[in-house]
């Protein structure tokens, strides 16, 4: 029998053989495994972006405010293929999300997400302030957005957090502020600029960030 020939009516899926003996990847029985991790590439973004991305809330939102900055890397240079992911509550405290156990918001002119990229040196996302959520110790926590960078070098996201400068009382009592060292929480607050706030992102070295186990 040609090893090659493939039957007129297999029983099921039927891979030729070769007639010389193989490693049992295709003949052995299946096993699932982990795929390993590889870093980012300088591509990434490709496909992941979009034209209006950078907009959680539309033009001529009422409230509407950027938010800028930069994702710096160990040196202190710009990273310039980065990707920046924001997700957030509306002003009034709500997620435009089913997940939101209050049930799914919507505020008008506002979705939530956006997602921007540093190709001109510096990510910009327009957006809204969020209002307070809660703590889940019955508290509440202060107004922050939730933030995921992707770039060269990662081997997973970095999860991180932008909580405002002006929000001084709110950022006092809350719960994850406050589980930083005191030197630390400035790392994660954006400062009031002419159009909204500056926010930059330092991946490694001195002021590094805080990042996130999620």
């Amino acid at each position: 029998m040609n090893p090659l020939d493939v039957p007129a009516d297999p029983p099921g899926p039927f891979q030729p053989r070769s007639g010389q003996r193989g490693s049992g990847f295709l003949t052995g029985p299946l096993r699932l495994g982990t795929t390993p991790s590889a870093t980012v590439g300088p591509y990434l973004a490709i496909g992941l972006t979009w034209p209006d991305g950078a907009w959680a809330a539309a033009e001529g939102t009422a409230g509407g405010l950027w938010i800028r900055g930069r994702v710096l890397d160990g040196a202190g240079d710009a990273v310039p293929d980065a990707m920046v992911e924001t997700w957030q509550a509306d002003p009034d405290g709500r997620f435009p999300s089913p997940e939101d156990p209050r049930g799914a918001a919507s505020y008008p002119g506002f979705r939530g997400y956006a997602r921007a990229q540093t190709l001109t040196g510096e990510f910009a996302v327009h957006t809204l302030k969020p209002g307070r959520v809660p703590d889940g110790e019955g508290g509440l926590q202060a107004p922050h957005v939730d933030v995921s960078v992707f770039a060269r070098g990662l081997l997973d996201r970095v999860v991180t957090r932008i909580y405002f400068a002006d929000e001084e009382e709110a950022n006092a009592s809350d719960v994850v502020l406050r589980a930083l060292p005191g030197d630390r929480r400035g790392t994660l607050l954006a400062t009031p600029a002419e159009d909204g706030y500056r926010f930059d992102v330092r991946l490694q070295g001195e002021s590094e960030t805080v990042f996130f186990a999620v």
